[in-house]
């Protein structure tokens, strides 16, 4: 009876036993996998309930090297094309046949329904016709027929949302996860994981608008808590780098020896200091300030590109203080394009700054009259836009570059009461992704068929900016930094991955 038992163990029977074994051999090479691209936790994190943070190994004298990301990476670069001023989703990518339908009659369900400016009128269709557009037939507006064009390389997400309706808040929201000052940046958290692939040039760059910088300003690129090594450095094809010059009186061969000097004492200082990292941060940084000397002037003097690529990105514009205003844009995108090409690893290129001319002029914030303010902005952001990414895939850079159009939230499917604009609305809104990693054509969530509010595949921001990192080979809940006893990270405790949008 009890040989009999023992017998039929499924374990010990030989059958199960061989089919047992095989499992296991499998199971072992997934696990080897996963370990291998930092994607398995240890055992005493699975018996904890936690995830331990994978901390990048920063070299203090050379804070910007390449390093290698959690697992292989879709994009080896990011450009982020950001909108300020909240533009309208239902005037650009989200066509709402239903918002015609009911143009001029009271929104359903929303009887005095009171926004971030107050009180709302009727329902209001877009000033602009939309219409299919590309083989795959995305409807999309006269407003921006250059980027429109692009559909087929282009991967929507219609169903984004944002923890907040003010300006501030909001830019600081969609570039550092948070909406209080003193987070880093995502370009700050991209180059402190993973470093940059050019030592000449800085690894994060921010492009300000020819008009001044977004609201929060340097908010938008900041390190944060993150070393300040981090930090974008903000220059634009007008307002290039300061202080790079030699002071008047100083020959390039006084130069040149100045700097070899202060090389041989910062190398004298290390051998004296060798454990000093922040002295080594410090020589490092006056070591890329000393390349930047001579990579800046030369990735910012547009003078070489030839007719034909000013002309397609409207570099060329000029007549009235729009074209004026398109053509400071266009090189703006044409420098955007130079840093990318040179390896730049994140680039943050603004489109509208803070009110200098008041609400709306400067701005995608078209409260009182978005007809006849979009018609400005729609002219200086869309052809030199388009032209970029058109660029940028005929070089092929593309293919590793992961292109990000985004904004800090959206607007009301109403126009405010006595006005003839849109209110905030940050309960569905419009992003988009081109080039490395994602499918396109593609359309990804829903906002309901006023566009008021998201209802199918709803995007928070945080699940934008873990799918972000996750193309570019970084592992978002993985990603960390300790700080103030808090392990702090870009999504703070929240974010999934958006799996349906990737190759």
């Amino acid at each position: 009876m009890k040989n009999a038992n023992f017998q039929s163990h499924a374990l010990l029977d030989r059958r199960h036993f061989l089919a047992q074994s095989g499992s296991a051999v499998g199971s072992m090479a997934l696990l080897h996998l996963l370990e291998k691209d930092g994607l398995l936790a240890s055992g005493d994190e699975v018996l904890r309930g936690t995830v331990q943070p994978i901390r990048p190994d920063i070299n203090p004298a050379s804070p910007n090297a390449p390093r290698k990301g959690h697992f292989p990476a879709a994009a080896q670069r990011v450009l982020m094309i950001f909108c300020s001023g909240a533009v309208s989703q239902l005037d650009t990518f989200d066509y709402k046949p239903e918002l015609w339908r009911r143009h001029g009659q009271a929104m359903p369900g929303a009887k005095d329904l009171i926004t971030f400016q107050g009180e709302q009128g009727n329902l209001a269709k877009s000033p602009w016709t939309f219409r299919p557009r590309g083989q795959c037939g995305k409807w999309t507006s006269d407003l921006l027929p250059h980027l429109g064009s692009l559909v087929d390389d282009t991967c929507f997400i219609h169903s984004l949302t944002s923890e907040t309706n003010t300006h501030g808040p909001g830019e600081n929201f969609m570039c550092t996860g948070y909406t209080l000052d003193g987070f880093p940046s995502m370009g700050a958290w991209t180059t402190f994981a993973l470093g940059s692939e050019v030592d000449s040039l800085p690894a994060y760059v921010a492009i300000p608008d020819p008009r001044g910088t977004p609201q929060s300003s340097v908010n938008c690129w900041g390190p944060g808590f993150l070393p300040a090594a981090f930090q974008g450095t903000g220059f634009n094809a007008i307002q290039p780098v300061r202080n790079l010059a030699p002071p008047p009186g100083i020959s390039p061969k006084q130069d040149l020896h100045t700097r070899s000097f202060l090389n041989a004492l910062n190398r004298h200082q290390m051998q004296e200091y060798p454990g000093d990292s922040e002295l080594a941060a410090r020589i490092s940084s006056y070591e890329l300030a000393a390349s930047m000397q001579l990579s800046v002037p030369e990735v910012s003097d547009l003078s070489s590109e030839p007719a034909h690529i000013l002309k397609m990105y409207g570099a060329d514009a000029a007549g009235n203080p729009t074209q004026d205003l398109k053509a400071a844009y266009a090189k703006n995108c044409i420098l955007a394009r130079r840093l990318v090409e040179k390896g730049v690893r994140f680039v943050q290129l603004f489109n509208g700054a803070y009110q200098t001319g008041g609400e709306g002029v400067s701005n995608w914030d078209g409260h009182k009259m978005l007809e006849q303010q979009y018609r400005i902005h729609g002219k200086v952001m869309d052809q030199p836009t388009a032209a970029l990414v058109r660029d940028l895939k005929q070089r092929g850079l593309l293919e590793d570059t992961l292109v990000v159009w985004c904004t800090e939230f959206g607007r009301m499917p109403t126009f405010q009461k006595g006005a003839s604009g849109r209110d905030h609305n940050p309960k569905g809104f419009t992003a988009w992704l081109a080039g490395a990693g994602v499918k396109a054509p593609f359309s990804y969530g829903a906002t309901d068929p006023f566009g008021y509010q998201a209802v199918e595949g709803v995007v928070s921001t945080h699940d934008f900016h873990a799918t972000l990192l996750h193309l570019m080979g970084l592992n978002h809940e993985r990603l960390s930094f300790y700080h103030n006893g808090i392990e702090r990270r870009l999504t703070n405790v929240h974010g999934q991955v958006l799996q349906d949008i990737l190759l």
